[in-house]
């Protein structure tokens, strides 16, 4: 019997994901610590059209500076 390897999501997640796995909100920022998203960004990703995904993609970088957040080393560059 031949079985499959056992992959972790954030592996096999689009590449029009900033997600690191690192699934939890900053109580004072109410950003997520390991990708910058907010709540409703989080909830609504998968229903987003690719343009959307982007364009959130390209302020994560900026507002978790701004935040103070310090994104998660060795995690993907933000687009």
């Amino acid at each position: 019997m031949q079985t499959c390897p056992i992959i972790p999501h954030y592996v096999r997640m689009s590449k029009e994901t900033p997600c690191v796995a690192v699934c939890m909100i900053d109580p004072k920022t109410k950003l997520c610590f390991g990708c910058g998203r907010t709540l409703p960004e989080i909830a609504r990703w998968h229903a987003m059209e690719s343009a959307d995904r982007r364009a959130i993609m390209a302020l994560l970088p900026e507002r978790m500076t701004e935040a103070g957040l310090v994104p998660i080393a060795g995690s993907p560059k933000h687009v």
